[in-house]
C-alpha cells in the first residue's frame, strides 16, 4: 500500500510532529509513504532520519504537481485541504476503477463529538472531487475513537531507558535533584512556578526546551539559586524528546504531540493547551481532564484540575484554592501510570487507521 500524507505547518511544530510520527510508523509497517508539506524545515532537527537514506519521501507542497499518481491512501491532516490538481488526479483514478481511501485526520480531543463523528463518510457532491468520499478519522481516548499514536515497541524501549546515561550524553549535570521539563507557550503562571521552585525545600533541575519556553524564561530573566538550577536544551529529535519526558519527574507539555508523549511517559504532567480566542480550549481541556482523572480519587482530581486551570490562565494565582501549589504531586504519579496502561490497552491509531 502507498500513502500520501498532506500537512500544512500552521505554527509551532505540532502538525508536522504528529504527521512525521505517523509517517514513520506507517513506513515501519511496510507502507510506501510520501509526506507533502509546505514547510519541512523542522524535520532537520526533529527527525535525523530525514537527512539519511529516507524511509519517507518528503515532497514540498509547491512540487505536488509532479506527483503523477495519487497513493492508495490519501491522508489530509487537520483539514489542510488538498491541492485541486491532486484531487483531479484522485477523481481520474476513481473513474478508472482504482479504489482510493481519502481520510481527514482530525485534531485530538476527548470531547463527545469525536466519538459521534469518527469514521463518518463525507461524499463529495460537487467540484473537482465529485464522486469521491472523504472519511473523518478522530484520534481519541475511548474505543469509539481512533486511539492514540503509539509505536509497537514503545514500552520496551522505555523499560530499557538509562536515565543517567542519557543525561550525561546531553551534557546535563545531575546530582539526584528532582527533574522538571518545561515545554510551553507563555503561561501566566510561570512566575508562580519559578517562585515555588526557588523557595522549595527540594532541589530542582529545570530542563527548558528550545524555542518559546526558552524565550519566555529569558524575558523573565530567571537566575538559578541553590534550590533551582536551570539548564537550557537545544532543539531535540523526537526520540530525545521522549527521553526527556522519561528522565523527568514532572513534565510541562503543550499542544497535541507532546501531550500524547507525556501520557505514554507515565509521569505527572501539566498540559498547556493551545489557546483560542473564544476560549473554546477551556471545554477541550475540561473534557481531557474528565477522561484523564476518571479513576482518580477526589483529592487528587481536584489538585490536578487546579494545576491545569492555573497553568492555562483559567484561574489566576490570587484566586486559586488555599493550599494548592503547582507541584503538589500527591497521588499524581499513580494516576498517570494507571491511566497510561488503560489507554495502552486500546488499539493504537495506526492499527485502527489501517483497518478503517
Amino acid at each position: 500500500m502507498s500513502t500520501d500524507i498532506f500537512c500544512k505547518v500552521i505554527d509551532n511544530y505540532g502538525d508536522i510532529g504528529v504527521c512525521w510520527r505517523l509517517c514513520k510508523q506507517l513506513a515501519a509497517r511496510g507502507e510506501v509513504v510520501r509526506l507533502i508539506v509546505d514547510d519541512a524545515s523542522a524535520l532537520m532537527w526533529m527527525a535525523p532520519v530525514f537527512v539519511r537514506p529516507r524511509l519517507v519521501e518528503v515532497i514540498a507542497w509547491h512540487d505536488v504537481e509532479g506527483i503523477e499518481t495519487p497513493a492508495d491512501w490519501v491522508i489530509e491532516s487537520f483539514g489542510c485541504e488538498l491541492p485541486e490538481s491532486y484531487i483531479v488526479k484522485m477523481a481520474r483514478q476513481a473513474t478508472l476503477g482504482k479504489a482510493l481511501r481519502w481520510v481527514n485526520l482530525e485534531y485530538l480531543t476527548a470531547e463527545r463529538y469525536a466519538e459521534e463523528c469518527h469514521l463518518l463518510p463525507s461524499p463529495v457532491m460537487q467540484g473537482m472531487g465529485k464522486g469521491l468520499t472523504k472519511t473523518f478519522f478522530y484520534p481519541g481516548f475511548t474505543p469509539q475513537t481512533g486511539g492514540l499514536l503509539r509505536e509497537p515497541d514503545l514500552f520496551e524501549r522505555q523499560a530499557k531507558f538509562d536515565k543517567t546515561a542519557w543525561l550525561k550524553k546531553q551534557t546535563i549535570e545531575w546530582t539526584n535533584e528532582r527533574i522538571i521539563s518545561l515545554f510551553c507557550y507563555e503561561p501566566a503562571a510561570l512566575p508562580v512556578l519559578l517562585a515555588e521552585l526557588q523557595n522549595s525545600g527540594q532541589s530542582t533541575l529545570l530542563l527548558v526546551t528550545a524555542g518559546r519556553a526558552t524565550q519566555v524564561m529569558n524575558a523573565l530573566q530567571v537566575i538559578s539559586n541553590k534550590t533551582l538550577r536551570i539548564h537550557y536544551l537545544p532543539y531535540l529529535t523526537q526520540e530525545d524528546y521522549d527521553h526527556l519526558l522519561w528522565a523527568s519527574d514532572f513534565n510541562f507539555v503543550r499542544g497535541e504531540d507532546s501531550l500524547v508523549r507525556a501520557i505514554w511517559a507515565g509521569k505527572p504532567f501539566a498540559w498547556h493547551i493551545y489557546p483560542q480566542g473564544d476560549d473554546a480550549h477551556h471545554a477541550k481541556l475540561g473534557a481531557f481532564l474528565d477522561a484523564y482523572l476518571a479513576h482518580a480519587d477526589a483529592v487528587t482530581a481536584t489538585q490536578v484540575r487546579v494545576v491545569h486551570q492555573l497553568w492555562n490562565g483559567i484561574i489566576d494565582s490570587e484566586n486559586r484554592p488555599a493550599g494548592h501549589t503547582l507541584l503538589d504531586l500527591h497521588e499524581w504519579h499513580a494516576v498517570s501510570f494507571m491511566q497510561r496502561d488503560l489507554w495502552a490497552d486500546q488499539l493504537d491509531l495506526v492499527s485502527q487507521l489501517r483497518r478503517s
